[in-house]
């Protein structure tokens, strides 16, 4: 049994956030629809130009270092904004401080650096909190509620789509990004979240066959791949994801065909049911056209409702919905897909480290 800090129920969580970048402004707004229960107390990042715009925009204290923040931050969380390959040192680092660890997705970018990030938190008696928000988008909730009511019978296929675009001054905007050290490719990050989906939906993964290219980017890693994939179960299926669609992003999906069930989850970014259709009824059912969502962000909007879980976890509340655990099982995903795609065979799951 491990033995957490004391619930936090007498006065505001605080929290610190390193890496004022594009991902930092969802953090900085959901932190603000928390302010009943949150507060952002510093800010840290390398780049001037961004800490000042981060602290300016929040009022949280600017810090350059993150070591010399942690000596003087008050912070209960400190939250991992920054290049994924930076999450294992930082995380270690931060628990080693005796504070939590709550790190945006990837949670790094090798496997042995992902499992070195839990065991640090493990030995300082701290919580790892790995970003999963689209698992809070209310269609997939609604998605998950009917797999879990086996509403789909067996599930035969499954079929993942990410086509979206990013050109070439995306990458260029930072010399991390792309990078095998700091990045990865489009499965790593761009569409990381959606490498979640196989797991947390379907289950576990008996093994998969991956190929990738840098078709158009210049960029170490890949910006197009494709993954088929057999679960344990016996389901098969398959993740098709480039960020070269013309002229913008297209699509976000997944689609599940069962023996009683099909459907459909589209959109920008899985935020429209499209069909669902299953033999018998259910009071759920009702809520197909309720759930669906415009946006314009990739992000989606679960973010806020990922917060809710961190902040009643640590008030004593709650259990981690992802935990460092949890984050592991994409992570080892993701690795199984470019040691598949690297040498050209089918890779088995669990890993064989």
């Amino acid at each position: 049994m491990r033995n957490f800090p004391a619930p936090i129920k007498d006065r505001k969580i605080r929290f610190a956030l390193v890496g004022c970048g594009r991902i930092a402004l969802n953090h900085f707004s959901s932190l603000q629809k928390h302010a009943d229960a949150a507060e952002l107390v510093d800010v840290c990042d390398t780049d001037p130009v961004a800490l000042q715009t981060a602290a300016e925009q929040t009022g949280a204290r600017p810090h350059t270092n993150l070591s010399s923040m942690l000596r003087e931050t008050q912070a209960d969380v400190v939250v991992l904004t920054t290049p994924s390959g930076l999450h294992s040192e930082q995380a270690v680092e931060i628990a080693r401080s005796g504070r939590h660890v709550m790190t945006e997705k990837p949670m790094a970018t090798r496997w042995h650096d992902g499992v070195r990030m839990v065991k640090a938190c493990d030995d300082a008696n701290v919580r790892l909190f790995v970003v999963k928000q689209n698992r809070r988008n209310a269609t997939l909730q609604l998605l998950k509620r009917a797999i879990e009511k086996k509403r789909f019978g067996r599930i035969y296929m499954v079929n993942i789509n990410v086509f979206w675009t990013r050109p070439q001054e995306y990458y260029d905007s930072a010399a991390w990004r792309g990078t095998w050290e700091f990045d990865g490719g489009a499965f790593m990050n761009q569409a990381s979240h959606y490498v979640d989906l196989l797991d947390w939906l379907i289950g576990p993964i008996e093994s998969l066959q991956a190929y990738t290219a840098t078709l158009a980017r210049n960029i170490e890693a890949e910006d197009t791949g494709v993954i088929s994939l057999r679960w344990r179960s016996g389901a098969l299926g398959s993740m098709n994801v480039t960020m070269l669609t013309y002229p913008k992003n297209l699509e976000g999906s997944i689609t599940i065909i069962g023996e009683k069930g099909t459907v459909r989850i589209g959109g920008l970014a899985v935020n429209e049911i499209q069909h669902w259709e299953f033999a018998e009824p259910d009071p759920d059912d009702e809520e197909v056209k309720n759930v669906s969502y415009e946006t314009t962000s990739v992000y989606g909007f679960g973010h806020p409702l990922y917060y809710n879980n961190v902040i009643s976890t640590l008030r004593g509340e709650a259990e981690p919905e992802t935990d460092g655990r949890e984050g592991l099982k994409s992570l080892e995903t993701l690795v199984a897909v470019y040691l598949s795609a690297r040498d050209a065979k089918r890779i088995a799951l669990p890993l064989d480290y």
